[in-house]
């Protein structure tokens, strides 16, 4: 009995992986060719706050010399500004709503079942796979990587991570292999300096705060100069690895990504779909494809990430994804590209429930919020000061304080003209001069989410999400403060 039971369960897991895993093995079975490693790094609550992006205030020499080396793109987006469903979207290929993960996986939230991810099937193709830092993303039975060390916290010593990484290399021999780093800096708490990194750590004079935060108060800065600290360390940490890569021998074989997950972890950025939320950085060095130091002006989206891998490892990608892959643009090519980019949030902890659907061209971005009848529950996101020093009186009326009110008690659409307001401090939805954009943007927007199947496009769906979320949080038990 106990035998066929273990039968049902291996035919089960094989249905659910699918044809592209069957064939991934039928494709590759007599492979003999090397084919590419892969190095996917992830930053947390990394937006484009980098030297190689602009940036003066930040110190990322490491990075800087790696985009130097590779193809950095101007216009990179995350599908959700949310840990969980935004790596959803790289293992995946998929928008959260696709595949369920619609919010932290450490808060309930989970994928409605073991989708095809990259590690299932890389695997299935031949590669040895590894993950170092978070996986963060339900059920685990999708990932089924072959090396784990999923510490969070530790990653914040970037010499271990440096060290583990090349054991896994070395110990890789001569199959290919698909290693994932994710760095927990630069993620609250704003740890300022780790085992000596960074050497010199900046204070809250050395750094001015956010433009898109529209306030500064040392509070405001002390948690910026943090923020780049961690951002530091996340530099270091990639300069570790790209020397352990070069000293196992693989700097020309493997194919390196870095990306963050969402926007940093203030106010106006981390859970909205503000550009500050969703804009990120993204580097692929693939040796022997492009020239270095190009960048691509084309609006690209973590759900780009899985058919790129793919075709980096000479396998097919599952069919119908919603992506595409990047390689024509690492080689230079000029091939048509969307005209619009999508994303969404709709929670992050249970409190955090907020649905909402956003798209953008080259010049103007909407944002739907999908229940206008209610705030936003997420002000101070992290424990982020901004918000509180948003109250002050001094402010009232200003541009900032407008700001920071429409993201607490946002109207149902929002309109910015990213070109003379990339803050997106004017909402421009409902004036009669941009009546025909925001009605072009709207169509756009609802044609994507009847093609990527958006459950929530039924109104009655929506209403049961956000009725469950309502009795999640009144359910929720309050805990009792220690007395100290």
């Amino acid at each position: 009995m106990a035998e066929l039971m273990m039968k049902r369960r291996t035919f089960c897991r094989d249905l659910i992986l699918g044809t592209a895993g069957l064939a991934v093995r039928q494709a590759h079975s007599a492979q003999t060719p090397k084919r590419h490693n892969i190095l996917l790094i992830t930053t947390d609550d990394l937006g484009p706050y980098l030297g190689c992006y602009g940036d003066t205030q930040a110190r990322t020499p490491h990075l800087d010399k790696l985009a130097k080396e590779s193809m950095r793109f101007e216009l990179a987006f995350v599908t959700q500004p949310s840990c969980s469903p935004s790596r959803s979207s790289m293992f995946t290929g998929l928008y959260p709503h696709q595949n369920g993960q619609i919010g932290l996986s450490h808060r309930g939230y989970s994928m409605d079942k073991a989708y095809p991810t990259l590690p299932s099937l890389l695997k299935q193709g031949g590669y040895r796979t590894g993950v170092i830092g978070k996986i963060h993303v339900a059920p685990d039975a999708a990932f089924p990587f072959d090396f784990r060390k999923t510490a969070v916290g530790l990653t914040r010593d970037v010499g271990g991570v440096a060290g583990q990484a090349e054991g896994f290399m070395r110990r890789s021999g001569d199959r290919p292999f698909f290693l994932m780093v994710n760095y927990f800096d630069p993620h609250r708490p704003l740890v300022d300096q780790v085992k000596g990194v960074p050497a010199k750590p900046l204070g809250p004079d050395d750094v001015t705060p956010f433009a898109f935060l529209g306030v500064d108060t040392p509070k405001v800065r002390k948690e910026v100069a943090g923020y780049y600290n961690c951002v530091t360390r996340a530099d270091v940490g990639v300069g570790l690895l790209m020397e352990r890569l070069a000293k196992t021998g693989h700097a020309d074989d493997t194919v390196v990504i870095f990306l963050g997950d969402h926007g940093p972890p203030f106010t106006r950025a981390k859970t909205t779909c503000y550009e500050a939320g969703l804009r990120i950085p993204f580097i692929v060095r693939w040796p022997g494809r492009g020239k270095s130091g190009q960048v691509r002006q084309e609006m690209i989206s973590t759900v780009d990430i899985l058919p790129t891998v793919m075709d980096a490892a000479g396998l097919p990608a599952p069919e119908g994804l919603p992506g595409q892959s990047l390689t024509p643009l690492i080689e230079g090519k000029s091939v048509p590209w969307r005209e619009t980019l999508c994303a969404e949030y709709t929670s992050h902890g249970k409190k955090c429930f907020f649905p909402r659907r956003s798209i953008r061209d080259r010049r103007y971005k909407l944002i739907l919020n999908l229940l206008g009848d209610r705030p936003n529950p997420v002000k101070a996101v992290d424990g982020c000061a901004a918000w509180e020093a948003s109250r002050d009186p001094k402010l009232e009326g200003t541009p900032a304080r407008l700001a920071h009110d429409t993201c607490h008690r946002p109207p149902r659409v929002e309109l910015y003209d990213l070109e003379k307001d990339p803050i997106e401090f004017r909402n421009l939805a409902g004036k009669a001069e941009f009546r025909e954009i925001e009605k072009r943007l709207l169509v756009a927007l609802e044609q994507w989410r009847k093609l990527t199947r958006d459950p929530l496009l039924d109104p009655e769906k929506l209403a049961a999400l956000a009725r469950s979320h309502d009795e999640a949080k009144r359910d929720r038990p309050v805990k009792k403060r220690a007395k100290r």
